[in-house]
């Protein structure tokens, strides 16, 4: 059984992801959407609990993908859990040098490898803070975080911005 990891701070779930991980678990026996803590982004529009019930409630109709939480490094969770691969989107040349650099250091700390995919043409251009830039302006979100989750998402950025 070959297993992935999809690691993301998912803050918020965004379109992309939806898309990067309906690719991936049709390419792997189990998925797992890990979210992750960021050191890099400490602050937070919704709480590690609230983005794993969004995505839980996002990815109900995907039988082989879990929602996981951890605090540590990718690998650690890779090794503790005898993942095969992760999975990465990327959505532009620009994050390709960061994500190749993470790969590399990845393999070389765990020896797994890391699976690239690229972003849909029609989502690339998301990102967190674009939702977010977009929200605090009031306009609604429904062309960029899946219909699920839009009118919190939408909530929780015109109550914070």
């Amino acid at each position: 059984m070959k297993k992935a990891v999809f690691p993301g701070t998912f803050d918020p779930p965004s379109l992309g992801h939806l898309d990067i991980i309906q690719r991936a678990s049709k390419v792997c026996d189990r998925l797992y959407v890990g979210i992750a803590l960021n050191v890099a982004k400490p602050e937070e529009l919704f709480s590690v609990s609230e983005r794993k019930a969004m995505l839980e409630e996002i990815l109900k109709p995907l039988q082989n993908v879990e929602v996981v939480t951890f605090e540590s490094l990718v690998v650690d969770y890779v090794q503790k859990n005898q993942i095969d691969y992760i999975v990465r989107g990327l959505r532009a040349l620009s994050n390709s040098e960061y994500e190749f650099r993470m790969a590399l250091a990845n393999r070389k700390m765990s020896g797994v490898e890391t699976v690239f995919l690229m972003a849909d043409e029609s989502l690339s251009h998301i990102s967190s803070s674009l939702i977010k830039e977009i929200g605090s302006f009031g306009h609604r979100l429904h062309d960029f975080v899946p219909k699920e989750i839009e009118e919190v998402v939408f909530r929780r950025i015109s109550e914070k911005f």
